[in-house]
């Protein structure tokens, strides 16, 4: 898309403040509830995000009061804070640090417990968990798509023997087909070497019989985000797989608990939530519902850990730490797009050059697919019901005509 001249260069500029303003008071506010801790909401956001610096540290480095300066009164975004979030603000002083602020009624910002304060009463400990998971033991993944794909990758690569599970044999084989040629260039940039791509693919098992997984010790479903469809499959698994087997999920929205209800095995089920491209980004939440077991919750950290990622614990809620903050800014920034004064190559530009984002937020709805984050910000908007939470306009009507990002080669941004 080409620079629209009729953008304001100083209303680009509030814009964008503002945008990234009220992300770090959404951030405090999930501090404040003490979902999670500021480290890790940090931690999540720069490895799932690639964002230079946490919003937690961003707040303490700006101060409060530039941020309540940028977001008080009418700001040029029409696009007003969340109730929740406007109270916190109102209840920061001009000249109180964010410390401050967050530790008032909390005497340290030590780690939670495991399961997270959202979470009541004790966990629940499940079936003793064999320690080769941890140690390289047979794995599966159920699905074919990009991130399906992308998780048998790393898992094969980091000495896993795989067992992929496709709707169909030719889906399985597209799979392997697409793990290969990753792999292929993944060798060409120096990333892995010949002999680490002939030995993961020769740890890779594919094809299309489910009962295939029943000796996996871990069964990583990677299907289609929609609830029926991925309780349907949790069901099936826990008839096909052994009771000692973990079954996790990579939803990125939905809900965890609902899928550990569906199971004999609530303890053996948890949230491994992957971030796109699988192989390159380092984040993985590990999201526990109240049944998740110590015994999974530590071999998923484990797992994390042998195949090089870094795993950040959450509680079961719409949208965990990253899409919780990140969907809503995206949104923000349509909805600011649609009011006019800004365009879309300018407000890119003022994220990328004045906060040191690695994309825009145009650019990044076009990565992550405009249907894909129409979809989360449904399940977010659906789960709070705040009007600042429902889908913009644009973005709906943007869906509708197919322009979907990067994989259709138009979105925000045309791509030919």
């Amino acid at each position: 898309m080409t620079p629209d001249p009729a953008a304001d260069p100083a209303l680009v500029r509030d814009v964008a403040h503002a945008l990234v303003n009220t992300l770090l008071v959404r951030a405090a506010v999930v501090v404040e509830e003490g979902y999670a801790t500021a480290g890790d909401v940090d931690l999540a956001m720069r490895l799932g995000c690639g964002l230079p610096v946490g919003p937690i540290e961003l707040l303490r480095q700006q101060g409060t009061g530039v941020v309540r300066a940028s977001l008080d009164g009418d700001p040029p975004t029409g696009v007003p804070l969340e109730d929740v979030a406007a109270d916190l603000v109102g209840r920061w002083g001009a000249g109180e640090s964010l410390s401050a602020a967050l530790t008032r009624d909390r005497p340290s910002d030590a780690p939670r417990p495991a399961s997270g304060p959202a979470v009541s009463g004790p966990a629940v400990s499940g079936p003793a968990v064999s320690g080769s998971v941890a140690a390289g033991g047979d794995v599966g993944v159920l699905g074919s798509g990009t991130m399906a794909a992308g998780i048998a990758q790393v898992l094969a690569v980091a000495g896993f023997r795989t067992v992929l599970v496709a709707r169909s044999q030719a889906k399985a084989d597209a799979a392997v087909k697409r793990i290969a040629d990753s792999l292929s260039r993944a060798e060409v940039r120096g990333k892995v070497s010949a002999e680490t791509r002939e030995r993961a693919l020769a740890r890779l098992e594919a094809g299309d019989d489910r009962a295939s997984l029943r000796d996996c010790h871990l069964v990583v479903e990677a299907v289609v985000e929609d609830l029926a469809v991925k309780e349907a499959a949790f069901a099936d698994l826990d008839t096909i797989c052994g009771p000692g087997t973990i079954l996790a999920s990579t939803t990125s929205s939905l809900s965890v608990t609902r899928l550990a209800t569906v199971t004999n095995r609530p303890s053996s089920v948890l949230g491994l939530h992957f971030f796109n491209p699988a192989p390159m980004m380092k984040l993985v939440e590990v999201v526990r519902t109240e049944h998740t077991g110590d015994d999974t919750w530590r071999t998923a950290l484990a797992v994390c850990d042998r195949v090089g990622k870094t795993g950040v614990t959450c509680p079961d809620r719409t949208g965990f730490i990253v899409n919780h903050l990140l969907l809503p800014y995206l949104n923000d920034a349509v909805r600011a797009l649609d009011r006019g004064g800004v365009g879309v190559v300018e407000l890119d530009q003022a994220i990328e050059t004045g906060f040191g984002y690695p994309m825009g937020p145009f650019r990044l709805l076009d990565t992550i697919g405009l249907d894909v984050s129409l979809t989360i910000q449904r399940e977010l908007f659906a789960a709070s019901g705040s009007p600042w939470l429902e889908p913009a306009p644009l973005l709906e009507e943007l869906v509708g005509l197919g322009r979907l990002g990067r994989k259709t080669r138009t979105g925000f941004h045309d791509y030919e």
